[in-house]
């Protein structure tokens, strides 16, 4: 059960970071293809064809930000970086897979209960 938030302590609860790294419109993605692999910039650009160049690089920068992902820098010529998940950022695909069976199921009742 979730706790009881008074509106003075809002700003205090905790699931406030979770709905910052949620509710960036492609960081869930982003979260997807790293839980597979450590992806360089390019490469998460290819895998996300929809999402433009800038927003991917702000959407990195809020993951690192939150502490979800992390960037490693070769500091090489030519340059590269990687992207990949930290620890936490692990742990919270446990999270999605859960919002993921949730919203099959939510699915499953909007179709038996015909809401659109």
């Amino acid at each position: 059960m979730i706790r009881e938030y008074t509106k003075s302590d809002a700003d205090n609860c905790p699931l406030l970071p979770v709905h910052r790294i949620i509710s960036g419109k492609w960081n869930i993605f982003i979260i997807y293809f790293l839980e597979r692999e450590t992806l360089r910039f390019g490469e998460l650009r290819r895998k996300l064809p929809n999402m433009t160049q800038a927003t991917l690089s702000r959407q990195l920068k809020d993951l690192i930000e939150e502490g979800m992902i992390e960037r490693k820098d070769y500091q090489q010529i030519p340059p590269k970086v990687e992207y990949s998940l930290t620890d936490i950022g692990r742990k919270f695909v446990l999270v999605l897979e859960a919002l993921e069976q949730w919203a099959i199921e939510y699915d499953s009742y909007n179709r038996d209960n015909s809401i659109k």
